[in-house]
């Protein structure tokens, strides 16, 4: 994740896009712009602040489908009326530069498109001041306890509904994943030997599969836990249930008859502290 100070009154307002492309098919085939969406976000707040949205209509009009596979898809019809994207590239500039531009997997793809449709037409592209690929940062911060980390995947982790493919809809999801994220990492940060152990001790999480309905999904847990002298509270030992309490008693009770006398002190507390992590 990049960020400048840059920007209007010294802060940067965010920019979250997404572009609906056709998919090549066949060799030599390129992408074309069949959508662009994007809101402009406060960074301070996360409330929507402008919003915008348009289809385009590809100089090859045959690149688009006859038919989406999706009931809310982007079919040729759709587009076949819609503004060339010279006709919206003003409006695209003017949202996109000099702010930080967010989305996901943008890095790798929607960044790239746009440098390609700025080129078709002979005019400079937009400049970000900052850059925010959600990929990236939940991969690294979140882990892969949401699956293979797409956005449709992610989405149904958190039972935000089934990912749509519509430029305006995707980012508003995206920022609501983020939303989601953020307060999981921050419960998890403020309880870390409570909330980051369940984690470790969950073996496999549902995600949706874009071909075959539901698939188990083994989770990852690399992340390593917010550091604890970093909090202000936190509980020694998690919340039992039925006879743990009991168990852990009767367990330090037989520790504490078999060292007496016979280990030193230091090698009772080891023993102990590992009987009640």
């Amino acid at each position: 994740m990049e960020v400048s100070n840059s920007g209007k009154e010294g802060i940067a307002e965010i920019v979250f896009f997404d572009l609906e492309t056709n998919v090549p098919n066949r060799a030599g085939q390129r992408f074309w712009v069949l959508e662009f969406g994007a809101i402009v976000v406060c960074p301070k707040k996360l409330v929507e602040l402008e919003s915008y949205s348009t289809l385009i209509r590809p100089k090859d009009l045959s690149v688009a489908s006859l038919k989406s596979s999706r009931c809310d898809g982007i079919t040729r019809a759709a587009v076949a009326n819609a503004p060339e994207f010279e006709q919206v590239a003003d409006k695209i500039f003017s949202i996109l530069n000099g702010r930080i531009w967010a989305g996901h997997n943008i890095q790798r793809f929607d960044c790239i498109r746009i440098k390609e449709a700025f080129a078709e037409i002979g005019k400079p592209a937009p400049i970000p001041v900052g850059m925010i690929d959600s990929l990236g940062v939940l991969t690294a911060k979140f882990g892969r306890r949401a699956g293979n980390m797409k956005m449709a995947s992610l989405a149904t982790y958190f039972g935000l509904g089934q990912q749509k493919h519509r430029s305006l809809d995707d980012v508003r999801m995206n920022l609501e994943v983020l939303k989601h994220c953020a307060t999981v990492l921050f419960l998890e940060s403020s309880l870390p030997s409570v909330l980051h152990e369940k984690w470790q001790g969950s073996t496999t999480i549902m995600t949706r599969s874009r071909a075959n309905g539901k698939l188990p999904c083994r989770e990852e847990t690399s992340r390593k836990s917010p550091p604890i002298s970093s909090i202000g509270y936190q509980r020694s030992v998690p919340y039992t249930r039925g006879n743990t309490l009991g168990k852990v008693t009767e367990s330090v009770r037989n520790l504490l008859c078999k060292a007496q006398g016979k280990q030193p002190l230091n090698t009772l507390l080891k023993h102990s502290h590992t009987l009640l992590r």
